[in-house]
């Protein structure tokens, strides 16, 4: 089974039903939830994903979706190794570094974002939602 890395962007797609990309990441986290691959986020992510959804739908509301969209993802650690890594590499953008070195150090084979540009420097394959989808 494929292992996907989700960068946040495409989590708000979907929680946030933002179009035209809506569309791609509900497809994407259907065959998760389907079981046709895991799909993965960093702590990180989780962190940024409530401080946004707080501000469109009020702190009980953004608990009570990322409680229900933890269902559909396996939640990745941002360790010491991690952090150092983002520090020391040349990734423009020291959050795009943690995503891709927490996808690195935990063997992910594909990172999905819609933010292609910062991660030319990336090792594994970088793709948007559509598509990742339109490769399978």
């Amino acid at each position: 089974m494929e292992r996907l890395f989700i960068d946040t962007d495409i989590v708000l797609d979907l929680l946030s039903e933002r179009l035209p990309f809506y569309t791609y990441s509900a497809r994407l986290f259907t065959l998760a939830d389907k079981g046709e691959i895991d799909l993965y986020l960093s702590s990180l992510a989780f962190n940024n994903i409530d401080y946004l959804l707080s501000k469109q739908h009020g702190k009980a509301e953004s608990r009570r979706i990322l409680s229900q969209f933890k269902l559909l993802i396996n939640v990745l650690a941002v360790d010491d190794k991690i952090i150092s890594l983002a520090l020391s590499s040349s990734f423009p953008d020291f959050e795009d570094a943690i995503q891709y070195f927490c996808a690195i150090e935990n063997n992910l084979s594909v990172l999905v974002t819609r933010n292609l540009k910062d991660y030319k420097l990336a090792e594994i394959p970088v793709m948007t939602a559509e598509t990742y989808l339109k490769r399978n």
